[in-house]
């Protein structure tokens, strides 16, 4: 039973990107990758990790698929239907996405998965956080200031010209 919910998970994860790539209208390409990542922190919960799945929520659900839809509203016509939405170079994307696929699969299959021993420490949310407000503190305010700084690039670009 636990396996199943695990791949029904897994399938809505690879549903849901594949129909935010794929997508014609933009707002809900930008949606349906809102559902990809709400599906990653199911994952996360799944396997055990809640601050994991709450900080995927927190961040990637509630700030940055938020961002993008300010951005996707206050940008003048971006959603119009005559805006090429393909790609001329399609075939030249299909062939190196299948050579990834190739030596993915190749590297994925040499490693010896069933020998590797993690040695997981022990850590709680409290040092987590500590960890956070301390040693990384100047990235963590650093990722801040570069999403700020697209939310004022949205809202300049957007601006109405007049």
């Amino acid at each position: 039973m636990n396996e199943a919910a695990f791949y029904f998970i897994a399938a809505g994860v690879c549903v849901f990107a594949v129909m935010a790539v794929t997508g014609r209208d933009i707002f809900h390409c930008a949606l349906w990758l809102a559902m990809t990542l709400l599906s990653v922190a199911g994952i996360y919960f799944y396997l055990d990790a809640p601050f994991l799945g709450v900080i995927q929520i927190l961040v990637y659900v509630g700030g940055i698929i938020t961002l993008f839809v300010f951005a996707i509203k206050l940008t003048a016509n971006i959603g119009y239907k005559s805006i090429r939405q393909t790609s001329k170079q399609w075939a030249l994307a299909l062939f190196i996405t299948a050579l990834l696929l190739c030596v993915l699969s190749r590297v994925f299959a040499a490693h010896p998965w069933a020998q590797t021993v993690l040695n997981v420490p022990a850590a709680s949310i409290a040092q987590i956080g500590r960890s956070l407000m301390m040693n990384y503190a100047v990235p963590f305010e650093f990722m801040s200031v570069i999403l700020l700084a697209a939310m004022v690039g949205a809202i300049v670009i957007g601006k109405d010209k007049r």
